[in-house]
């Protein structure tokens, strides 16, 4: 099966643990590059790549400010990632009641 591109699938895109790292970053508010770079331990250069893909998938957007661009997470891009996460909700939601049930038989049971 051929892999879709990274700058074009936000799936893809997400892949990367550092550019998920980075969209937790950007949870907090706008940060510059250089922010990003120290918080993540790696080179300018390397998080400016990383921010280009998460740029091109639509969840993080710039804006120049000053001398700086700060860059800002936009979450509307993880649309599909929560649609698609959203059909695991019936899988998950039988699982707790199944738990849910195993816990009050052991609890009547150490009642009786």
């Amino acid at each position: 099966m051929a892999r879709a591109a990274t700058t074009s699938d936000v799936f893809n895109a997400i892949a990367e643990p550092q550019r998920r790292e980075i969209l937790v970053l950007l949870r907090a508010g706008e940060r510059p590059v250089t922010d990003l770079a120290r918080a993540l331990g790696m080179t300018q250069p390397g998080a400016s790549k990383h921010l280009r893909v998460l740029r091109e998938v639509g969840l993080v957007r710039v804006r120049g400010a000053g001398k700086q661009r700060l860059y800002g997470l936009d979450a509307r891009g993880l649309r599909p990632v929560h649609e698609w996460a959203g059909g695991f909700e019936r899988f998950w939601n039988e699982s707790f009641d199944r738990l849910d049930a195993y816990v009050q038989d052991l609890k009547q049971a150490k009642e009786e």
